[in-house]
């Protein structure tokens, strides 16, 4: 799995962007890792963001406590 997010990375950002600092490209992969973990849709999550794909979990798991009770 993580080779297959690490070639992404690679891809999309290594590959067509230059970096003149090394400061400049931590705070553009830092920017990066956050679009992919926010708002990219995954496969794996039924082509959902992790982030809309963590709150469906709790929704459901409030759901079932409230269905418990």
């Amino acid at each position: 799995m993580i080779e297959s997010w690490h070639s992404t990375l690679e891809f999309e950002l290594r590959g067509l962007e230059r970096f003149a600092t090394k400061a400049q490209a931590r705070a553009r992969v830092a920017a990066w890792i956050d679009e992919y973990n926010r708002d990219r849709k995954h496969s794996s999550i039924g082509m959902r963001s992790p982030i809309d794909y963590e709150l469906a979990l709790h929704a459901g798991e409030r759901d079932e406590r409230t269905a418990e009770a």
